[in-house]
């Protein structure tokens, strides 16, 4: 029977959309994103990210609430909160929930010279170099011309592969390959190796 962890890891990466909707305030632009999880042709999920500049700061944040079943049912709600500024990462925090209980909390913060990244209240690793490019991006920007993305779940670091018509492989830290398919620069769909599950991610025009 696979464990909850194994079952997260299915969802690890289901992280992507595409634009639907633009709001513009007095110093602020807000992008809203719409995407849904498919598995076996049935729609088993979806992802709503938004992406709020003001000034030098970008907010993202991004909710992707799961129902399925791999053994018994489960329910899996992810939620994002990446702040970035002047290009550079400055806080991510990913919390996940199981069956409506907190499963894991994961936070990196920059801190003068380094980030520190705390798993459910223990701090474990510290990453010295800026990261210009995490996995939430993926939501917005093509990745022309990046090799590497960073995971806010797990504080790893994942290889990217450019496969030629806008189109890339992404490997993350269990070698599971993911294939993304961009158009005009928007994220039009993904295919998710998740380990037990393969998903296909379609974007909601």
């Amino acid at each position: 029977m696979p464990s909850i962890s194994q079952f997260l890891l299915i969802f690890s990466l289901l992280l992507f959309s595409t634009i639907s909707e633009k709001y513009t305030t007095t110093n602020s632009v807000r992008t809203s994103l719409n995407f849904k999880v498919v598995h076996k042709d049935k729609i088993i999920g979806s992802l709503k990210a938004t992406k709020t500049i003001k000034d030098s700061k970008i907010h993202y944040q991004s909710i992707t609430c799961i129902n399925t079943k791999v053994i018994k049912d489960i329910e899996v709600n992810y939620q994002y909160d990446v702040i970035y500024e002047n290009s550079i990462l400055k806080k991510a925090n990913v919390a996940i929930d199981v069956n409506d209980k907190p499963y894991a909390d994961i936070l990196t913060n920059w801190e003068n010279s380094y980030y520190q990244i705390t798993k459910n209240g223990k701090k474990e690793l510290v990453v010295e170099d800026n990261i210009d490019y995490a996995t939430i991006l993926l939501y917005f920007e093509e990745p022309k011309n990046v090799d590497s993305c960073y995971s806010e779940q797990d504080g790893s670091f994942n290889q990217i592969l450019a496969l030629g018509n806008h189109t890339y492989k992404k490997i993350n830290s269990n070698n599971n390959e993911n294939t993304y398919y961009y158009q005009n620069g928007i994220l039009e769909s993904a295919e998710i190796d998740g380990g037990l599950i393969k998903f296909k991610l379609v974007a909601q025009k």
